[in-house]
């Protein structure tokens, strides 16, 4: 399972607004190509995550002079399944998973579909207990190397980017 990069870079884009806000709700608004610039992510694409994540009610957005854009809640109110669902819709590990969703060739006769449902829960229950505040903070070194040692090792999977995204 890999996130889109619009998702990672909505996360990215969060984690600097919550370092540049601080949690506090009542805190200045700020303009979406200063957060494109600290995080590196394209102009036309940080406007876009902008929208989505106002639409969301993860940030908000005020126009005019003193204008730009705000979290809506404290960092640690906001958590990563509720940035990523702001981009990429409900999380559903397989089309079956997807509410509504009927497409699949094994469908009626699949063994594993009933228990899709318990995987696709704990995966975004794990997402869920991980606040925006959680990464706008570095985590201590042990910490990082006793996770790092607990993961599944596999030469092929690479860090996310909001893992140890900096700005």
């Amino acid at each position: 399972m890999r996130l889109s990069n619009l998702a990672d870079y909505a996360v990215v884009l969060m984690s600097a607004a919550a370092r540049q806000c601080g949690s506090q709700v009542g805190s200045g608004p700020l303009h979406a190509a200063r957060l494109a610039e600290q995080t590196g992510i394209p102009g036309p694409t940080a406007q876009k995550l902008v929208s989505l994540l106002a639409r969301a009610g993860l940030l908000v957005a005020s126009r005019g002079s003193g204008g730009g854009v705000r979290l809506a809640r404290p960092a640690a109110a906001i958590n990563i399944a509720e940035i990523i669902e702001a981009v990429e819709g409900p999380i559903a590990l397989t089309a079956c998973c997807d509410e509504g969703r009927h497409d699949c060739g094994f469908e009626g006769s699949c063994q594993i579909q009933p228990h899709l449902g318990i995987v696709n829960g704990a995966v975004r229950a794990a997402l869920a207990d991980i606040s925006l505040a959680t990464l706008t903070v570095a985590p201590a070194k042990a910490e990082v190397a006793s996770a790092l040692a607990a993961a599944p090792q596999d030469k092929k999977t690479a860090t996310p980017a909001f893992a140890g995204a900096t700005s």
